[in-house]
């Protein structure tokens, strides 16, 4: 062998191996980055993997991971989310037209941020028609904190298409559950409701109600900072000695806190649910989740002063016309602890006698979604798609176990039914049943909660920070023998987060 040649070989070599291990590296990468991409129409019913909680296993849905972006096929017999409809054989009790439009960086509805106040009897078959002005990402109606038939849940992909600019859609649905409740897009939901495109809907019982002044309140940030109402402050002529539910509702992505210094106050009602025996505090702070409501009583102070109620940088003061508005007063360090605040009430049903139990479990990891690197969250975890499926059948008792590992705190928002809190960290509750549509799961908290799987179709269960959905924090409650013909992108250009 010449000289030189020997070495000149060992280099060509290791150039070889070098180049092979680069385009090894490449080639992987190439392949992660292809796998992770979505494609631009596809079925949630595709997405991720079913999990049966240990309840029987849908041989459908079981195998639904293996059918592709699809999703499973439909089976004779399969309920179709178009027909879980409200009832379409009588004229409704209220009829309201609700006009969307983009203002600039706004939204609004009837012309205004937040859109009308909706005020209905409870039995009231009500009849919502949308119609899109000018938005041009298109635009539906999600009724927050209302169980209705799925059809009407107003997510875009998943229970109908997005109202495109110049279209309209109609909601019906019978106003079963006295409260306090809102309605917002579920199209490009973290932009629009950000945005503006929201507004409240407060049932009441047929009775009427027993407060002397019944008010709504809606926490809401824009550009510009916090308001109440879409203003810098509320507020309340109320004479001494008169009673006041105050409906507080929590339309941003963080937690809020409510507090007064003037007079003891008495959570009413939680996420549209009443609270059995509330007794009245004082010094202590009320917690709203993402999406959360609070109805608090009070009464207007006999010596004529009014009362002011602190959310946060604005503030809802009641009292006689002309009495000054208290001062600012700073938060309380107490929070009222809604795990054991009341007295305990029959649920209906049996929660240790559950048909299915799911674990939730909050992670948060680096990855690819869609081609694009970034800080993800995960659930079980998986990133999207890679989301479960809890697969749940017509009456089933569920309990759900909630993980936050501690990345941030979650506020989790399960579509379509309420659940009720069995523990937090390992305690029991013990005062009230605690029951929520919204929860906030804290940093590095775990809570337990259950309900009836009574309300059939496919249900978002997801964080409603909605910074947190967009980065894939949502899965989805579906029922067996339940079917959508509607796909996420496609030709209505859905994308509900």
């Amino acid at each position: 062998m010449p000289p030189g040649s020997e070495r000149r070989l060992r280099r060509n070599n290791r150039l070889i191996v070098g180049t092979l291990a680069a385009l090894a590296v490449l080639v992987t990468a190439g392949l992660v980055w292809t796998s992770s991409r979505l494609p631009d129409t596809y079925s949630v019913m595709g997405m991720g993997h079913a999990e049966f909680g240990g309840g029987p296993a849908d041989p459908v849905h079981g195998g639904h991971a293996g059918h592709g972006w699809d999703g499973p096929p439909r089976q004779l017999g399969d309920r179709d989310v178009t027909g879980l409809t409200g009832p379409r054989d009588r004229p409704p009790d209220v009829a309201v037209e609700l006009v969307a439009a983009r203002d600039g960086d706004r939204y609004t509805l009837n012309g205004t941020t937040p859109g009308p106040e909706l005020r209905v009897r409870q039995g009231d078959l009500v009849e919502v028609t949308l119609v899109n002005e000018s938005v041009p990402d298109g635009v539906t109606l999600h009724w927050h904190g209302v169980d209705v038939p799925n059809a009407e849940d107003g997510v875009a992909g998943v229970t109908q298409d997005a109202v495109a600019t110049g279209g309209s859609h109609t909601y019906r649905f019978v106003a079963e559950d006295a409260g306090t409740y809102w309605y917002h897009s579920h199209q490009v939901s973290h932009a629009q409701v950000r945005g503006g495109l929201f507004g409240t809907l407060v049932v009441t019982p047929p009775a009427g109600e027993a407060a002397d002044h019944d008010v709504v309140a809606a926490m809401h940030t824009y550009g510009d900072g916090p308001t109440v109402n879409g203003r810098d402050g509320l507020r309340v002529d109320a004479a001494p000695g008169e009673a006041v539910r105050l409906r507080l509702v929590n339309t941003d992505n963080e937690v809020k806190r409510a507090w007064t210094a003037d007079a003891p106050v008495r959570v009413l009602a939680v996420d549209g649910r009443a609270v059995h025996e509330p007794v009245p505090v004082t010094d202590a702070a009320v917690t709203l989740p993402a999406g959360g409501r609070v109805d608090l009583g009070f009464t207007v102070p006999a010596a004529g002063t009014a009362v002011r109620v602190e959310l946060g940088g604005v503030a809802v003061v009641t009292g006689p016309a002309g009495a000054p508005d208290p001062p600012e007063s700073e938060p309380p360090a107490e929070t009222v602890d809604l795990l054991h605040y009341g007295t305990p009430a029959p649920l209906g049903f049996d929660p240790d006698d559950a048909d299915r139990t799911f674990e939730y479990r909050i992670g948060r990891r680096f990855g690819l979604v869609d081609g694009r690197p970034g800080m993800y969250w995960t659930i079980n975890g998986g990133m999207v798609p890679d989301v479960p499926m809890f697969v749940v059948s017509d009456g089933d008792v569920v309990r759900m176990r909630i993980e936050n590992s501690g990345a941030d705190n979650h506020p989790m928002h399960l579509h379509g039914h309420h659940a009720v809190v069995l523990s937090r960290d390992g305690e029991p509750a013990t005062g009230s049943p605690w029951v929520v549509d919204s929860l906030d799961v804290g940093r590095d908290e775990t809570y337990e909660i259950a309900f009836v799987a009574d309300n059939p179709g496919i249900w978002l269960d997801h964080c409603h920070d909605l910074s947190h959905a967009t980065a894939g924090l949502v899965a989805h409650l579906v029922y067996s023998g339940v079917y959508t013909p509607f796909r996420i992108g496609g030709p209505g250009a859905n994308e509900p987060e």
